[in-house]
This record gives C-alpha cells, structure tokens and sequence, in this order.
C-alpha cells in the first residue's frame, strides 16, 4: 500500500503513541537489502529483542542477515534460521535451566512456537519512512491505546480476536503468529524484550497485516465522533455514570426518570 507512510503517521497521532510503528519484511536473498533505503547494518552481537527499540524509538531501519551474530534463537524464531530437532533440543535444555521445570517441559514450548519461514534476510524499519514494502506491522502502547485500536478494527468489521502467551520468546505471539494467520496477533512483551529492548512496563505490542491499518484508523475516528477515544475521559470509581453514559448511549438518558 503506497499511503502506508502517511497512515502509520496518522495512526501514531491519533492514539499519542510514543514510539514509531515498525515494519517487518522478510527477504528471500541478501542481496534485495542492497534495494531497502537508509539501511542500517548491525556489526556487533545482537538479539531481535533489541531491534525494535532501534527502529521505533531511534528511527533507524535496520537490515540483518542469516550470516549475521544474533543469537540463535532469535534467528529461529525471525525467519533466519530452521529449527531443527536438534537445535530444538539444545534451546529447550537451556530454557529448563530458567522459564521450565524441565527439558521436556521446555521442549512443549518449542514445539508450540509459530515460526516465520526462513529467509536470507529480514529488515525492521520505521513505517512512516516508507523504506520497506512489509509484510507485518507492529505497534508498541500502553493497554488503552491497543484496546482502542482494537475497537476500531471491529467497528469496521466485527470479529472475536484471541491471542496468545508462549512466554519467554513472546515475539512469536504477535510478529510470528501474524506473519503464519495473516490475522491481529497480540502479545505481551517477554521479559527479554523489557531487559534488552527497553520495552517499558506499561507497554503491550500488536501485529497486524498492513491492510488492516487502514481499518484501524477508519474505525477508531468512527468511535471517536461518539466522544469514544484516547486518551480515555474518567468519570471517577464513586460518581453517579449515567450523565457520561447517556451521552453514548442515549437510550439510557430517561432511566433515572423512570427510577422516580
């Protein structure tokens, strides 16, 4: 979608987002990173939980590769790397030592994990600057402004969204899980993207395939003609609600008339 740059700006307006909103692109070859704009090589050890922070918080659109020093790990769980049996059970022996009670337990979750088809390369960039053409969009904000992003997508198009929680490894329930379902993936940021990408207590991340942007936006000012946006007006836990309530839904305005 050629207007991707000018919607992610408006997006990131309506809802007061802090970060900018990344876009995810897998490569089949490594030499289509010689194609993307202002692209950023990382030449030290890195992680994926790292890449988002440089991107949406520092602007930077950031290209690696299947030969790069990333962790494993992340390489499997990116589009760079296959997860071979072996591997699996390497990964999963390690992850007993923390997040499980055993390799067998750990190994579930390996099993469980929604991976991205291996590419030679994947780039990361701010979806504003429109360097990349990405096949998911990923959105850093506090629980309100998801939810009212969320809001928006069924107000367009009613839908029951269900999500996931994989644990340590949580990229895989948003950005893996919407690259395989081509649906909204939630997630809550694992404790690897908090300790290496910054990713602040407060803050949750939801995929979603690039058409569905637009929806989003349409929805949401949809919402917000009805007074329904963020940031979200409190009427206080110990007030009497239906003023509030009856300027939204006005059949609700003649209820304390009919209480006397």
């Amino acid at each position: 979608m050629a207007n991707l740059p000018k919607l992610a700006k408006e997006l990131q307006n309506l809802l007061r987002l802090h970060t900018k909103i990344i876009g995810y692109k897998r490569l089949e070859q490594v030499e289509e990173l010689e194609t993307v704009k202002n692209l950023t090589r990382v030449e030290h050890f890195i992680s994926f939980c790292q890449l988002p922070f440089l991107v949406r918080v520092n602007g930077l659109t950031i290209g690696i590769t299947k030969d790069d020093p990333i962790i494993p790990r992340c390489m499997r769980l990116s589009g760079l790397k296959d997860a071979s049996e072996r591997g699996m059970e390497a990964e999963a022996a390690m992850l007993a030592t923390t997040w499980f009670g055993s390799p067998d337990e750990a190994m579930k979750q390996q099993i469980d994990y929604p991976r991205i088809p291996v590419g030679e390369a994947v780039v990361l960039a701010p979806l504003c600057e429109g360097n990349i053409d990405p096949d998911v969009i990923m959105v850093y904000g506090n629980a309100a402004q998801i939810m009212m992003l969320m809001c928006g997508l069924q107000k367009e198009k009613y839908e029951l969204f269900t999500f996931t929680f994989i644990g340590e490894g949580a990229c895989s329930d948003s950005l893996g899980r919407c690259y395989l379902t081509g649906k909204p993936a939630l997630s809550i940021p694992c404790y690897g993207e908090r300790a290496l990408g910054n990713v602040a207590d407060d803050e949750i991340l939801i995929a979603l395939p690039p058409n569905d942007l637009e929806r989003a936006i349409s929805g949401y000012k949809k919402l917000a003609e009805k007074g329904l946006r963020y940031p979200i007006n409190f009427a206080g836990p110990t007030l009497d609600p239906l003023p509030l309530l009856a300027q939204l839904y006005p059949d609700l305005s003649g209820k304390r008339k009919q209480k006397k």
